[in-house]
């Protein structure tokens, strides 16, 4: 017996037992469950996930007027700058949350 006929139909057997076993493991061809499963599991984190993005733009709030209040207190000069780079990232923060919700959702 040569080799190449016989790993020509080693491989061909691999082939069909491989096919035989990926059919089986996507229930029988039926991957469309499978992508409803995952959709619905992905689809329900987007509630919780927009309620903690809101959460810490709150606290990103609170540190950021904690922080121009100290700074317009002291009489710093860049006590505007200082406003808003923090209440900017805040707003980008909830505005992104808010988008991305009703972008998925």
């Amino acid at each position: 017996m040569t080799k190449k006929p016989f790993i020509t139909s080693l491989a061909l057997a691999v082939l069909l037992l491989s096919s035989q076993l990926l059919y089986a493991q996507t229930g029988g061809g039926n991957g469309t469950a499978g992508i409803q499963d995952a959709t619905t599991q992905v689809t329900s984190y987007f509630d919780p996930l927009t309620k903690l993005m809101y959460a810490i733009g709150a606290v990103l709030g609170l540190v950021g007027a904690i922080k121009v209040y100290g700074k317009w207190n002291a009489g710093d000069q860049d006590t505007q700058k200082t406003a808003v780079s923090w209440f900017g990232s805040m707003i980008f923060l909830v505005i992104v949350a808010t988008v991305v919700r009703s972008f998925f959702l």
